[in-house]
């Protein structure tokens, strides 16, 4: 008791009390099944004391690195930490935990780590960023998702703005070039890494209808565009010249897309050009891919092991991820919102689009709410060689309805909001050696890694990341 005021002094807890018991609560939340603890410990440890990830971070001798993006933060953090690897120790949030929470356990179980490689969600990143003071930050791009969580995007790209601009001059900002509201944050730090795509053979002949920042951030003229390779993502000029693709420092060209089998790409990095061969398809991962070559060079990685690391690279759980089911595959692929469910479904068309598929759709709130996007993805193309769709999830119906708007027939659809009832009417009208193809939304997709872990077909994804 304070003698003056009559008042009991706030317990100081001691750093190492504070991890003992979040470890103890993650090692008892894995006992239980509950997701495998990757942010219970963590809203334990923040709860018992606020500023404990920072003092974390501060304790790795390498110093932290952070990973956003709308779409494929996931797979560029994976891709950066295969390249990594064999350079540093890493704690690296691999599970996808990526709000403050999952940051801090990470953090938290980092044992004799040397770097952290840290995936962050687009509203946390500010918040990450101040605490974990990173030495590079990679951003990779901003798309409409989750518009009751995040609002527009021009409000997540202010928030960024003010959270760069508060970094200190030491730390390498790393920038996809080709987005318009990313590109242009290189103007509000330093020094910046600019990375993108010229390879205009492989861009679409025109901006999607449900492209986003299609507006110059100055004057809102229309931005014009040389090439347009993913969504907004390109070659963009304002007619009035107030803005432009910045000139690209790591840089993809030569594209080879290889329907599902993967891609190639000649990657120009630090005066070196080097063809780098990718087990996944689609162009949006040479995007994860050239992202992740730009922080790992940031962070002091070699021409010669980022290349390697992307050579050895497989997909990040739920990203075009194989699963073999006896003599059946399952291939699951994330899709989120439109302009990623848009380049999935181009991948997918581009390999001999299937004649079955599942599809899910599910609205919690790491989902959002608002599922009104599923009506700004092109189906059409996917839909128009489709048999059979199994429409499943919290929201199926919805989904149902948006299919027979795209001209599928009524009875070539199913409804079964059950995710397991309805993998496995996909399994059982799926040939024997043939493949099922899976499209969930992300808590679908966790939903459905829980189901194949229990029937032993794959570890949980937790164990896998770790």
């Amino acid at each position: 008791m304070n003698p003056r005021s009559g008042r009991f002094a706030p317990m100081v807890v001691p750093l190492a009390a504070e991890i003992a018991a979040a470890r103890a609560v993650a090692a008892l939340s894995r006992l239980v099944g509950a997701g495998g603890g990757t942010t219970v410990p963590g809203k334990l440890l923040s709860t018992l004391d606020p500023g404990a990830v920072d003092r974390l971070a501060a304790r790795l001798p390498a110093g932290t690195a952070t990973i956003s993006a709308t779409n494929g933060k996931t797979t560029t953090a994976a891709m950066a930490a295969e390249i990594l690897r064999p350079r540093f120790r890493l704690a690296h949030n691999g599970s996808g935990a990526n709000l403050l929470s999952g940051v801090a356990s990470t953090l938290l179980a980092a044992g004799d780590a040397q770097l952290g490689l840290l995936e962050v969600d687009e509203a946390a990143l500010p918040e990450v960023m101040r605490r974990v003071r990173p030495r590079a930050v990679c951003l990779g791009n901003l798309f409409r998702d989750q518009l009751d969580r995040y609002g527009e995007l021009e409000l997540v790209a202010e928030r960024w703005r003010d959270a760069v601009a508060e970094l200190p001059v030491s730390t390498t900002l790393v920038v996809n070039g080709d987005d318009p509201l990313v590109g242009d944050l290189a103007n509000a730090h330093g020094p910046a890494l600019v990375f993108g795509l010229d390879d205009p053979r492989v861009a679409r002949p025109a901006l999607q209808h449900a492209a986003d920042s299609k507006y110059c951030l100055r004057c809102g003229l229309p931005l014009e565009y040389e090439a347009a390779y993913v969504g907004h993502l390109g070659d963009y000029r304002c007619p009035n010249g107030h803005i432009a693709r910045p000139p690209l420092d790591v840089v993809a060209r030569n594209v080879e897309l290889r329907a599902l089998e993967g891609v190639a790409f000649d990657l120009d990095l630090a005066g070196e050009t080097r063809r780098v061969e990718l087990a996944l398809p689609g162009l949006y991962n040479v995007y994860n891919a050239v992202g992740a070559a730009a922080l790992a060079h940031a962070l002091g990685a070699t021409t010669d092991e980022i290349v390697a690391g992307l050579g050895r690279f497989s997909a990040a759980f739920g990203r075009f991820e194989r699963i073999a089911v006896g003599d059946k595959t399952i291939l699951l692929l994330l899709i989120k919102n439109p302009a990623g469910a848009n380049e999935a479904i181009r991948t997918l068309v581009d390999g001999g689009p299937p004649r079955l598929a599942v599809v899910a759709l599910n609205d919690a709130i790491a989902d959002g709410r608002d599922v009104s996007w599923i009506w700004d993805v092109d189906f059409e193309p996917l839909l128009a060689g489709f048999d059979r769709v199994v429409a499943t999830g919290d929201r199926a119906a919805e989904l149902a309805l948006r299919f027979k708007y795209g001209g599928l027939a009524e009875d070539a659809i199913e409804v079964e909001p059950s995710l397991e009832r309805a993998l496995d009417r996909g399994l059982e009208l799926t040939s024997d050696d043939g493949e099922l193809v899976v499209l969930p939304t992300y808590t679908a997709m966790l939903g459905l890694q829980r189901i194949v872990a229990a029937r032993g077909l794959v570890r949980p994804y937790w164990e896998r990341a770790a």
